[in-house]
C-alpha cells in the first residue's frame, strides 16, 4: 500500500497541468497513465492552435477558462522555453450571407473578454491572404500554434522538479472512499498495486465516462455519457499558401469549426479536422475523403490543388453533446456537486482543453481546497 496526496488519472495535457499545480504547493503527486506513453490521445492528435475564445458561451466554463488559459499557457512557453507563435487567425465569411453570423461571434467574443478581434474588409483580406475568398473576415491576433509534445514534455518536467512521480502501462480498476481519502487498486506493468490518496483526480479524457463509472458511491446520475468525435486531417505538399490560421465560418449542426487550416511550426498547412463519429478508438485516415476534404477547403481556397493533398493523422475529442445535439459546456465535478470529498471528475475535456489546460488545473485545485 502507498499513501500518497494526490493520484491523478490520466497522463493527456490537463492531467499533466494538474500535476504541476498539486505537486507545487506541496502535495505528493502519482500521475498514472494506461498507455506507454503521455498525451497519446486527444493531447497529441490535435490542431496545436492556441485559442483565443471566440466561440464559446459567455460565462461558460469553456469561455472563461479558455481566456484565461491562452495568457497563462504564452507565459508558461515563454518561461519554459517551449517552441509557439502568436501568429494570428482569419476567420472568413465567404459569401454575404455569412457576414450576420460572423458579426455575432465578434460580439460573443467582446462578450466573453475577447477585445482584439478586428472586422476586415475584402480588399484587407486579400493584402493579408491573397489566396483565400471571402468577403470580410475576422483577424484574431491573439490564436497562436504550440508543439504539444513539447509543452507536455515541460509540464512533466515541472511536475517532476516538484516530486510528482509517473506510472505509465497503469490502468485503474477501481476506487472506494475511505473515511481520509480514496483506496485505488489497479494494475501497473502487470502487477496488481494498491494507493490510499487524500485526492483523486479522474482526468482520463476519452475514457473519464467509463472510470467514473468503477467510482464505488458516486451515483451514476453524476456520470454523462461520453461520445467519440473522430477528426481527421490532410496535409498539403509543396510551399505553404498562408501565413495566418485560416478558419471558415462553424457549420451549422455539426460538432467542429469547419474544416480550416492550421500551419506547423515548419511552416506546413493542415487542413481539418472533419466530424466523424464514432465507437472505435481508430486513427486511420483513408485516401478516400480526399475530394470531399478539397470540396470544403475549396469554399474559402479556390485554387487548391486536390493532388497535393496528403491523407495525415486523426484525433478523437470526448464530446458530452452526441451527433445533432448541440454543443455542451466542460463538466469539471468537485465535491460540492457529487457530494464525495477529495474527488474530480473532468469530463468533455475536448477543444480548448489544451489552450485553457493550466487554467482548468487551477479550477480543479480551487474545488479541492
Amino acid at each position: 500500500m502507498t499513501d500518497i496526496d494526490c493520484l491523478i488519472i490520466g497522463a493527456g495535457v490537463v492531467g499533466l497541468a494538474c500535476a504541476v499545480q498539486m505537486s507545487r504547493v506541496g502535495n505528493s503527486v502519482m500521475l498514472v497513465e494506461q498507455e506507454r506513453g503521455i498525451g497519446e490521445h486527444t493531447s497529441s492528435r490535435n490542431s496545436e492552435v492556441i485559442h483565443a475564445g471566440i466561440y464559446y458561451p459567455p460565462g461558460s466554463l469553456k469561455a472563461r477558462l479558455c481566456v484565461e488559459g491562452r495568457d497563462l499557457l504564452y507565459s508558461w512557453c515563454q518561461e519554459h522555453g517551449v517552441n509557439h507563435r502568436r501568429i494570428g487567425k482569419l476567420l472568413v465569411a465567404v459569401t454575404d450571407a455569412e457576414i450576420p453570423a460572423l458579426e455575432a461571434i465578434q460580439v460573443n467574443a467582446r462578450q466573453s473578454g475577447v477585445c482584439s478581434l478586428e472586422m476586415i474588409s475584402q480588399s484587407r483580406l486579400h493584402e493579408l491572404e491573397p489566396a483565400v475568398a471571402g468577403v470580410k473576415a475576422l483577424l484574431s491576433p491573439q490564436t497562436g500554434i504550440i508543439d504539444s509534445h513539447g509543452y507536455m514534455e515541460s509540464l512533466l518536467a515541472e511536475a517532476q522538479r516538484y516530486g510528482a512521480d509517473l506510472a505509465l502501462d497503469t490502468r485503474v480498476h477501481s476506487l472506494a472512499p475511505t473515511a481520509q481519502g480514496w483506496l485505488v487498486e489497479g494494475m501497473s506493468c502487470g502487477e496488481r498495486f494498491f494507493v490510499h490518496a487524500r485526492y483523486v483526480i479522474n482526468a482520463a479524457g476519452l475514457f473519464a465516462s467509463q472510470l467514473a463509472g468503477r467510482i464505488e458511491g458516486l451515483d451514476e446520475t453524476y456520470v454523462p455519457a461520453t461520445h467519440w468525435c473522430q477528426g481527421r486531417y490532410f496535409g498539403y505538399s509543396g510551399r505553404a499558401p498562408f501565413k495566418h490560421l485560416v478558419y471558415p465560418m462553424p457549420e451549422a449542426n455539426t460538432a467542429g469549426l469547419g474544416i480550416h487550416a492550421t500551419l506547423d511550426l515548419g511552416g506546413q498547412v493542415r487542413f481539418g479536422p472533419d466530424v466523424a463519429w464514432t465507437d472505435v478508438l481508430d486513427y486511420q485516415v483513408d485516401d478516400s475523403l480526399c475530394d470531399s476534404f478539397a470540396y470544403a477547403i475549396g469554399r474559402y481556397f479556390p485554387a487548391i490543388d486536390k493532388n497535393r493533398l496528403i491523407a495525415g493523422y486523426s484525433g478523437i475529442r470526448p464530446k458530452l453533446n452526441a451527433s445533432g445535439q448541440s454543443a455542451v459546456d466542460f463538466n469539471i465535478q468537485g465535491p460540492k456537486v457529487h457530494g464525495l470529498p477529495g474527488l474530480v471528475n473532468l469530463f468533455g475535456i475536448e477543444s480548448p482543453g489544451l489552450t485553457a489546460s493550466l487554467a482548468i488545473a487551477l479550477h480543479v485545485s480551487q474545488l479541492l481546497d
